[in-house]
């Protein structure tokens, strides 16, 4: 076990190291995190809205047996027959026990409900403030992009492969590219 949890490190660290030096893939990554949970909070949302509705349903008829009871108990009452007075009243009861158990779980199913719609809410707020930072980063790149270009064309002489790749969009888009398939690799690497 000892050897695969350094290789995990060592690759988790390399990661980090990776991310780091590439900034605008490791908000690439955060994003879909987000956009992920934001998925399975959908779904989970979803979910206890279907269960509310079936509480509701069942709460509904819960009460109408209920209704449906209390009247045979006035019935059987009027009719002299404590026998069945009596049977009914315990069923009664016990749909009434029923009721509130149902009743309960909706507020349950509820306050799990606010608190899924709070949590949707925060991670989309969350993912605007992500896709606000990768668009600040994306332009003072450009920005930086500019200044390098202008700069080699002010100093000839300093025509390094960086500022090639600056002054080349293509060159941007394959590095860019090139980046993100090592990143896609180590991921894979990890998971393996």
């Amino acid at each position: 076990m000892g050897l695969f949890e350094d290789f995990s490190q060592f690759l988790e660290t390399r990661l980090e190291e990776f991310l780091a030096a590439h900034p605008h893939l490791e908000l690439q990554a955060i994003e879909e995190q987000l956009r992920e949970q934001e998925e399975d909070t959908l779904r989970l949302i979803a979910s206890l809205q279907t269960q509310e509705e079936r509480l509701e349903a069942d709460i509904l008829d819960t009460a109408q047996d209920i209704q449906r009871w209390h009247i045979r108990i006035q019935k059987a009452q009027a009719a002299g027959r404590d026998d069945l007075v009596k049977a009914a009243q315990e069923r009664e009861a016990l749909l009434l026990r029923r009721g509130n158990q149902l009743w309960g779980q909706r507020l349950g199913v509820q306050d799990r409900l606010e608190q899924a719609k709070t949590l949707k809410q925060n991670i989309q707020s969350r993912r605007q403030e992500v896709h606000a930072k990768a668009a600040q980063l994306r332009a003072e790149q450009a920005q930086f992009s500019n200044q390098e270009r202008v700069s080699s064309w002010d100093n000839p002489s300093s025509n390094t492969r960086f500022q090639k790749i600056a002054a080349d969009p293509l060159e941007q888009v394959f590095s860019d590219w090139e980046t993100e398939d090592e990143l896609n690799q180590l991921k894979r690497q990890m998971g393996q």
